[in-house]
């Protein structure tokens, strides 16, 4: 894409596309959301996107100089619609635990999307809400400001951490995903007690619990360590 962006009050195309649609960021955001649900990351490329538009690809110079600039675009979505209908309690655990399942939970439902942008810092307007969201949680909370970003920093990252490695195991293909479920039946499942006594003992619980994602569970373990700090506790 070429590195010129027509400034905000000029990008309106006054001709609609073949699809009868007239261009706009968020119709682009939208599609290239959609393209790459059903066909990967190859699906974010400037021809396909101008094809499913029903556009010129070069019309999209006037949105974003780049497929990095769209991509971009993708995860400040992804961060949005985890905040869309999000009211806060003004209890800082609850608010948290909600924000957290909320980030987590709109990557999730955009795998391929997410493989792409989860480890993205956007500088867009959803990202800068959500960090002046959480931030706002804990110092209304009671903590201090020092540890209230130490803990910004370690809530988001796992929250994203959690989100790239679980949209990486909805993405695989459905052969790959069998294998893997196959691996604990078979390998897991058979491993005897004389070698491996913890396994065996364990496996049932072990299968049952691999088979959900271990974000909701790590989540509450960190948000007991967040309780464990606040000055309250502390004094």
């Amino acid at each position: 894409m070429s590195a010129r962006v027509v400034p905000e009050d000029g990008r309106r195309r006054r001709r609609p596309t073949k699809q009868g649609a007239v261009l706009s960021e968020r119709l682009i955001v939208d599609t290239a959301l959609r393209l790459v649900g059903e066909h990967g990351a190859d699906a974010l490329s400037v021809r396909r996107l101008g094809a499913a538009l029903g556009a010129d690809p070069s019309a999209l110079y006037r949105y974003f100089r780049n497929t990095d600039a769209l991509l971009l675009a993708l995860a400040d979505e992804l961060i949005g619609r985890a905040q869309d209908g999000w009211r806060a309690t003004g209890e800082w655990r609850a608010d948290l635990r909600a924000m957290g399942l909320r980030i987590h939970g709109s990557y999730l439902s955009q795998p391929q999307a997410a493989l792409l942008a989860a480890h993205r810092t956007t500088g867009r307007p959803h990202e800068t809400r959500a960090v002046e969201t959480i931030l706002g949680i804990l110092r209304d909370g009671g903590f201090p400001d020092p540890l209230a970003v130490r803990i910004y920093h370690a809530f988001v990252d796992q929250a994203l951490a959690f989100a790239a490695q679980d949209a990486a195991a909805a993405a695989l293909p459905p052969a790959a995903a069998e294998a893997d479920a196959e691996v604990w039946r078979e390998v897991y499942g058979r491993l005897p007690a004389d070698s491996h006594p913890h396994v065996a003992a364990t496996f049932p619980l072990l299968a049952a619990d691999m088979r959900d994602s271990g974000y909701p569970f790590a989540l509450e373990l960190m948000l007991a360590a967040v309780a464990a700090l606040h000055p309250d506790a502390r004094g």
